[in-house]
């Protein structure tokens, strides 16, 4: 039994029916795919968050192949820019691109400020505000660190510890920055944020996972949409069975030998019946999560550009990010338009996520106007969408509580698998979470991976994850305030 049609659960499922075991997929959602979902309404496609199909991982490559033909992958030039202060910085960045934006005076000024601070040097270098500055000066750090940083997650960047920093742009400096920027490397694939080009599903990522489905009926298994487990029994140290509550108010107990589960953690611990001890329980209900948002809007085609998308580092707007979907694919937009995506980090029940559809898109609307980008008049509809649990949250708290449950779901319920970003509270890319589950699936069958100690990461930068384990590396964030939650 698989909990969660989103890439890691649809993997597992897939991978099971290839070996002939009959598998059935329970789906909350009307929609299959996750955060990795395609969302169409009146037959515009939103790419929510943005998904290059680039792996290093031959296993995940192979199987992206195998569920899709040649002929449904476009390969795309990647471009993604910052925008600040009405222009447009390359990525990585250019000297002379630069140069030519910011002026002589301005970029004078930059390198005098790093010499300041070589001079006299933020006291406090433990946070990432004090190590940023320390290495490229107040001015570079005001431009191109703080105010994405704080939209994305959330926090002050001077609340954020430097470990996350260090990893990052580990040994990197103001001088070192000028010297690569000087020497670029063509079509560089070694480190992951560099490539040039990635292959992409031509009605997006969602089509990978509305063909995985058939292909895991197809096998012999079952799908079922709006099916949510609401809990999950346990007895002699398994899990043996499952409710499953309907979208039409039926509900029943399914009996199960093994349980792979993509929910979000917390959910899954509150689940549990009989519940765990008390310090399980509170691990669970501890964990937390940064939620997103996007704001498509329909623009003429020549509203767009080339960029699949844009970083806002602007004070003056909320949107953090905004990509323009006929960049990733011209399938997804209509002819002679394109459609523009404004992202949004938030926390689920905040203002801006309990704004109305409405204001949203005259927020998004304005914001583009501010930015100088679109004009108003050119805006001919807008949708929205809301992700909720789109990232998992990084407190002080968060390893030693994901530690405290995975330990007694060891011994409580070995059957029971946690795969994927949300499932294993880990800040996996799509293959990562795959790969979670093609390892997952292959436990079952009698391996003895330790899906938690396996470093994707490594695969995809010159230095390996300092935390170990799959997924991202994320910065340990102040923790939320229980009323907040």
């Amino acid at each position: 039994m698989v909990i969660g049609a989103g890439p890691a659960g649809l993997t597992a499922a897939y991978q099971l029916t290839k070996q002939g075991i009959p598998v059935t997929v329970f789906e909350a959602s009307q929609e299959l795919g996750g955060i990795s979902r395609t969302v169409e309404r009146d037959g515009w496609r939103f790419d929510i968050g943005g998904h290059r199909f680039f792996t290093k991982v031959e296993a995940v490559n192979q199987l992206w192949h195998e569920i899709l033909p040649p002929e449904d992958f476009l390969l795309r030039p990647r471009m993604s820019r910052i925008f600040y202060d009405g222009k447009y910085y390359d990525y990585p960045l250019k000297a002379s691109n630069a140069l030519k934006n910011m002026g002589l005076v301005e970029a004078a000024l930059c390198v005098l400020s790093y010499a300041w601070a070589q001079i006299r040097p933020p006291k406090d270098q433990s946070n990432y505000e004090g190590w940023l500055v320390s290495r490229f000066g107040w001015r570079l750090y005001r431009k191109f660190f703080k105010t994405y940083t704080e939209k994305v997650w959330g926090v002050p960047v001077r609340d954020m510890p430097a470990d996350w920093a260090a990893q990052r742009v580990k040994g990197l400096n103001l001088g070192k920055a000028i010297v690569n920027s000087l020497t670029p490397r063509r079509n560089q694939k070694d480190i992951t944020s560099l490539i040039e080009e990635f292959e992409y599903p031509k009605y997006g990522p969602g089509m990978m996972w509305e063909r995985c489905a058939e292909l895991v009926i197809k096998g012999g298994g079952t799908v079922v949409m709006g099916a949510a487990v609401t809990g999950i029994s346990l007895d002699k140290g398994l899990a043996h069975s499952v409710t499953v509550s309907y979208q039409d108010g039926r509900s029943e107990t399914i009996l199960a030998s093994h349980i792979i589960t993509t929910n979000p953690m917390r959910e899954l611990v509150g689940m549990l019946d009989p519940q765990p001890s008390p310090d399980v329980v509170h691990a669970g209900a501890d964990l937390s999560y940064r939620d997103f948002l996007t704001v498509a809007l329909v623009v003429p085609a020549s509203c767009g550009f080339p960029d699949n998308w844009i970083y806002i580092h602007s004070e003056d707007v909320a949107v953090g990010r905004i990509q323009n979907y006929g960049s990733w694919s011209p399938f997804m937009v209509k002819e002679g338009r394109t459609c523009l995506g404004l992202e949004f980090f938030v926390f689920e029940g905040d203002e801006l996520w309990n704004t109305s559809d409405e204001d949203l898109i005259a927020r998004g609307t304005r914001e583009l106007e501010i930015l100088g980008l679109v004009k108003p008049d050119d805006v001919e509809r807008g949708f929205v969408v809301r992700v909720p649990k789109a990232y998992p949250y990084y407190d002080a708290q968060y390893a030693e509580n994901v530690s405290r449950i995975v330990g007694y779901l060891d011994g409580a319920a070995p059957n029971l698998h946690p795969v994927g970003r949300n499932g294993m509270h880990k800040y996996n890319n799509q293959d990562h979470s795959m790969y979670t589950a093609m390892l997952t699936v292959e436990n079952i069958l009698g391996a003895r991976h330790d899906i938690w100690k396996v470093n994707v990461e490594a695969e995809y930068h010159e230095e390996s994850s300092t935390r170990g384990g799959t997924g991202r590396d994320a910065p340990i964030l102040p923790t939320r305030a229980r009323e907040e939650r």
